[in-house]
């Protein structure tokens, strides 16, 4: 275990350009990140095309063997990982946040070592015999994103390591120094050149996306970043697996317990506050029930503290970047002037350092107002009134995303029955954005495509092989 002045200093360039990465919350200076350039990304596919072979052919015991190492290194280092997350993220250390989000990349580290996967007999019938098997890819290219970005970048790569790949990794220019500072942790127990961070710009993920010694791209972000990449990568042909936009939806069904369930629909909305792709973002609530989902709901927001990240009482941080809070306090704004109800927030203090929006819950609002139809990414909750089930299910669905969505209710085989008619990736009960390194997560419609977790997110950094005879 080291430092955190330590970790820090060892991802601080020694040479070369370097850019200013400022804590969300203060405007102060965090550290300096490098400027890598297409030509260091070529350095680095190399490396890892050169250092790949080996690590295949240590097979799945050995490479469970050393990512279980590099596991215990990152929790070793889990403190001081969860300082600096907080300092360039913004997220507070308490609450499901920063001490949060390293535990959970020792947890999916443990988990891709641990997963069994077995070939698969598929016919065996005396006279054929045919089996499914597994093989490495060779090098895939981790592309993340800002918001959870040392836990993202493990779901990424802890997979492909397992399968035998080698892996580059490419940050968000808005978050650089955690996933520095996670992967220098990670390669304590890992061969040279396996595993790299290539901290550049635009042009060194377009470079990524095309390059033909990338057998598969991984990316978590927006839908439009996502198009792009397919259109970059159909020359080459890669594998993909994209974790798209969302915008998930929540409904309330008659029989729920409005005080039972409010603690829940908080944290399933402002989880991160609000800056996560599978948070609930729009949520639908019975007529009968409204009122009341309405009043619980604002007494548990209005007792969440908000403020710097490093105050071990507060759980909602800042928005990360000045361009996410725009678009918060833009969609409130134009709920507000359209006639919705604020019930708790809506007015951030412009005079106090750093993006802090406030939890913000918006009532009486339309189904086709933008804050309901726009993905807002941030601490503002729409509240949308129904009358019928099948008017619930029909908004649920009525947009072209479909990451995650959940349903609320004390009737289990009925919450089951209308999760059976919602258009998305998981449907969660009772609960929401619940992820598990054990169960499959992926999204439908213009979402994504491709699964994470488990066996089956294991499999999708593998080229299967038919063994036949």
């Amino acid at each position: 275990m080291e430092t955190y002045d330590a970790l820090l200093a060892s991802i601080t360039p020694t040479s070369g350009p370097t850019r200013t990465i400022l804590d969300p919350a203060t405007g102060e200076a965090v550290g300096e990140a490098p400027v890598h350039t297409v030509e260091d990304l070529e350095h680095a596919v190399k490396a890892a095309q050169e250092a790949q072979p080996a690590w295949a052919a240590l097979g799945h015991e050995g490479r469970s063997a050393a990512i279980l190492k590099a596991t215990e290194a990152v929790e070793r280092s889990a403190e001081e990982l969860a300082q600096l997350l907080s300092r360039e993220q913004g997220k507070p250390l308490n609450g499901p946040n920063a001490r949060f989000e390293t535990g959970a990349c020792a947890a999916w580290l443990r988990a891709a070592a641990t997963t069994p996967l077995e070939p698969e007999t598929i016919v065996d019938d005396g006279g054929t015999r045919a089996e499914v098997h597994y093989r490495p890819i060779g090098v895939v290219g981790a592309i993340g994103p800002w918001n959870w970005p040392m836990m993202i970048t493990v779901w990424q790569i802890a997979p492909a390591l397992r399968m035998g790949n080698a892996v580059v990794v490419k940050p968000s220019e808005h978050t650089p120094l955690s996933v520095l500072a996670l992967i220098r942790v990670i390669n304590e127990e890992l061969p040279e050149g396996l595993v790299s961070v290539v901290s550049g710009g635009r042009g060194v993920g377009a470079r990524l996306a095309e390059h033909p010694a990338i057998g598969k791209i991984t990316f978590t972000g927006s839908t439009a970043t996502g198009k792009a990449i397919i259109k970059s990568s159909a020359d080459t042909v890669k594998r993909l697996t994209l974790e798209l936009g969302g915008n998930d939806a929540g409904i309330v069904l008659p029989d729920a317990d409005p005080k039972a369930i409010a603690q829940d629909l908080f944290w399933g909305a402002f989880i991160n506050t609000g800056q996560t792709c599978a948070a609930l973002k729009r949520l639908y609530v019975h007529e009968d029930i409204y009122d009341a989902v309405c009043q619980e709901l604002t007494a548990v927001a209005a007792a969440m503290p908000m403020g710097n990240g490093l105050d071990e009482n507060n759980v909602l941080g800042p928005l990360q970047n000045k361009s996410q809070y725009d678009i918060v306090a833009n969609l409130v704004d134009a709920a507000r002037n359209s006639g919705a109800r604020i019930l708790l927030g809506g007015n951030p203090d412009t005079d106090q350092p750093g993006y802090f929006y406030p939890a913000t819950l918006v009532a009486d609002i339309d189904n086709d107002n933008p804050l309901v139809t726009e993905e807002q990414f941030g601490p503002a909750l729409p509240i949308i009134k129904y009358s019928t089930v099948d008017q619930a299910v029909a908004m649920a669905n009525g947009l072209d995303v479909g990451l995650g969505a959940s349903v609320w209710s004390s009737d289990l085989p009925a919450a089951r029955e209308v999760a059976a008619r919602i258009q998305a990736g998981t449907v969660w009960i009772n609960k929401h954005g619940v992820v598990d390194p054990r169960i499959p997560f992926g999204g439908a419609k213009q979402s994504g495509y491709g699964l994470e977790f488990g066996v089956e997110g294991l499999k999708a950094l593998g080229v299967p092989q038919v063994i036949n005879g």
